[in-house]
């Protein structure tokens, strides 16, 4: 049995693109709707009850759309609304994001992993309870980085490689100031903890190091939004 009926997307901005293209090159057949809330953007600064509100608001235009399944694709919005969603909305099922914490804690060699997030994701309780399970023995770095899904907005899309030289120097420097402490203190993995960050991953990359993983979550988001459709008869037959 096929479902034809979309798949929705949202986020506060152009971030959750990423887990968008990821869930596309594993579900080519699927057909995809993204909601890109820039009207609010950050989500980071706000409290929860706004972003519930706005999380409702997007859910609810998602489903007059006809979309069957809906990835918040937003750890903000993951960490604030996501139980409610489920709830209000238990005929539909939501894929949500938490920061990748366990690999980066299983794997660590060091024993200090660092987390880029937003205020809105560290202070959540699927972070909290995460953290709390899976990294008891190594030290876990939260770095607050609210101001890279300004810089990830202002890209609009458009590929760090392909930055003019004062432009790339500009963004450069503002994310080296975040990172390069994290690598001074001893951390050899840095998660990627909301969906803007992985449009910087290149440049983080090459800051950081050869000795240091950078985490990028959306492959394993997009892996488990197919198994959730398979599991419920819902995945789109290609034609």
């Amino acid at each position: 049995m096929s479902d034809s009926r979309p798949v929705g997307f949202f986020d506060s901005g152009i971030g959750g693109t990423c887990i968008l293209a990821a869930f596309r090159s594993i579900c080519p057949a699927e057909r995809t709707v993204y909601l890109a809330d820039s009207e609010h953007c950050p989500y980071g600064n706000r409290p929860p009850e706004e972003i519930i509100r706005l999380s409702e608001a997007n859910t609810a235009e998602l489903l007059a759309k006809g979309c069957k399944m809906i990835v918040v694709a937003c750890n903000t919005a993951t960490a604030a609304a996501i139980d409610t969603l489920r709830k209000n909305h238990p005929e539909t099922p939501f894929i949500g994001l938490e920061p990748a914490v366990k690999p980066a804690a299983l794997k660590s060699k060091t024993g200090i992993v660092a987390v880029l997030a937003t205020a809105g994701t560290f202070n959540g309780r699927l972070y909290n309870e995460t953290k709390a399970k899976f990294a008891k023995n190594v030290t876990v770095i939260a770095a607050v980085a609210d101001e890279f899904v300004d810089e990830v907005e202002k890209l609009k899309g458009f590929p760090v490689s392909e930055l003019g030289r004062p432009e790339r120097s500009r963004l450069e420097r503002i994310v080296r100031a975040k990172i390069e402490p994290l690598v001074a203190a001893g951390a050899d993995h840095i998660v990627l903890g909301c969906t803007h960050f992985p449009h910087l991953k290149p440049l983080i990359e090459e800051i950081a190091g050869d000795s240091v993983t950078v985490v990028d979550p959306s492959m394993a988001v997009a892996r488990q939004a197919r198994r959730v459709l398979e599991e419920r008869g819902l995945l789109a037959e290609a034609t």
